[in-house]
């Protein structure tokens, strides 16, 4: 696998581009998996406000195709389940 800098100005740029898309991709990973372990840990009152919004994070990550549709409908069934329990 090559693995060296680029000399071509469109691929210096597709390296660039890369790289900060990866970034965003990762952050937003993150705060999914953020909220969704708040959902679950949350007890009371909260937890209705909390999974609202893990369920809105999972909908945001499955339309930018962070997760697959599948996925996320799973997700969100194991949060409704959660709170319904």
């Amino acid at each position: 696998m090559y693995t060296g800098v680029p000399n071509i100005k469109s691929a210096k740029k597709r390296v660039l581009v890369n790289q900060a898309k990866a970034s965003r991709n990762k952050a937003r990973k993150s705060a999914l998996k953020t909220a969704m372990k708040k959902a679950r840990a949350a007890e009371g009152d909260d937890k209705q406000a909390l999974v609202q919004a893990a369920i809105q994070k999972v909908d945001q990550a499955a339309a930018r195709g962070l997760l697959h549709k599948n996925n996320a409908a799973r997700k969100k069934s194991a949060l409704a389940k959660s709170l319904n329990a």
